[in-house]
């Protein structure tokens, strides 16, 4: 293959790759092509300081990614060999993915390719419909395939509990008006390419609203009842807490919202107890599996929803 058809080939990975979703829509990764692999690297410019102080969530985000890109190349008949923290002096290099024309491609990772554009962050109400049983078996595969585990919050004392440890989230972010200022500035026109998203006019008006108010009472109450209502919730654990395991969780992460996209799931995030120092504990205490690192909805959407605008690509390439 010539230097321009593998810059293209690359590019088309890449371009999936970027699918993935990521905290407030920050998109927090560049890549860097050499002649046969591709790293994948943390955009520390894009981080969340006050929602995301270890940048924890940005390294989740990037593995997301990680994960997007390996199933990309399955797709394209390439062979895959991933080394995480390659280079430990270069902290922002979080993964060398090395490609190869090697007969031995994942044919269960090629035929996910399909589900990386239907994936979304479905925010909304799930329909009343129960998660089969068969396609929980298929979550829990997918993430101990990733080094993490999938814990299910099945009985209704256990998800009240959780519903509480939300609302209580909310309210203390939302009572930080650094935090609020934060989430204020990544709320962009959709042209911008990132960021929470809302029509170009609206933005000014909504940024002032969010810097000003303390709405964490009536958000905590609209989340507390988006958890207690879902078919499906569930945490992610790693066993150990280092940037990693990190890295694995995104992976997990991806691996799972792309096989519930196959049994037409959807999902979406209710993080507040892992992103609050003060309640993860009382959440893993909760969960009784590691450390907790994602709070995932899942159940099956009722409307189709636009995706997520990403940036360019010449913007994540160096």
């Amino acid at each position: 293959m010539g230097v321009n058809d593998w810059k293209e080939q690359a590019r088309s990975m890449i371009g999936r790759a970027v699918l993935a979703p990521s905290s407030h829509n920050t998109q927090p990764w560049f890549f860097r092509l050499s002649e046969s692999a591709i790293d994948l690297c943390a955009d520390r410019t894009r981080a969340l300081p006050v929602n995301d102080p270890e940048d924890r969530e940005l390294t989740i985000s990037c593995g997301c990614a990680l994960m997007n890109l390996r199933i990309a190349a399955a797709s394209a008949g390439l062979h895959v060999q991933v080394r995480l923290l390659p280079k430990p002096e270069e902290l922002d290099l979080l993964a060398r993915v090395s490609l190869s024309n090697l007969s031995d491609v994942s044919a269960e990772d090629a035929q996910l390719a399909d589900f990386i554009e239907t994936r979304r962050t479905y925010r909304k109400r799930f329909a009343p419909r129960e998660v089969s049983a068969s396609a929980l078996d298929q979550l829990n595969e997918a993430t101990k395939r990733e080094g993490a585990r999938l814990v299910p919050l099945l009985t209704e004392e256990v998800r009240q509990k959780l519903a509480a440890l939300v609302a209580e989230g909310d309210a203390a972010q939302w009572g930080n008006p650094s935090w609020r200022r934060e989430l204020a500035a990544w709320m962009h026109p959709r042209r911008r390419g990132d960021g929470l998203t809302m029509p170009a006019l609206a933005v000014p008006v909504a940024q002032l609203v969010v810097r000003t108010f303390d709405m964490g009472g009536g958000v905590g109450a609209k989340d507390r009842q988006l958890a207690e209502a879902s078919p499906l919730i569930a945490v992610l654990s790693t066993d150990s807490d280092h940037p990693r395991d990190w890295l694995l969780a995104g992976q997990a992460l991806q691996r799972t919202l792309l096989i519930g996209c196959r049994h037409g799931l959807q999902a979406s995030y209710l993080n507040q107890p892992v992103q609050v120092a003060s309640l993860r504990p009382k959440l893993q205490n909760l969960v009784s599996a590691g450390f907790p690192q994602i709070l995932l909805r899942i159940g099956y959407p009722v409307e189709e929803i636009p995706p997520a605008p990403r940036r360019a690509l010449d913007d994540v390439i160096e």
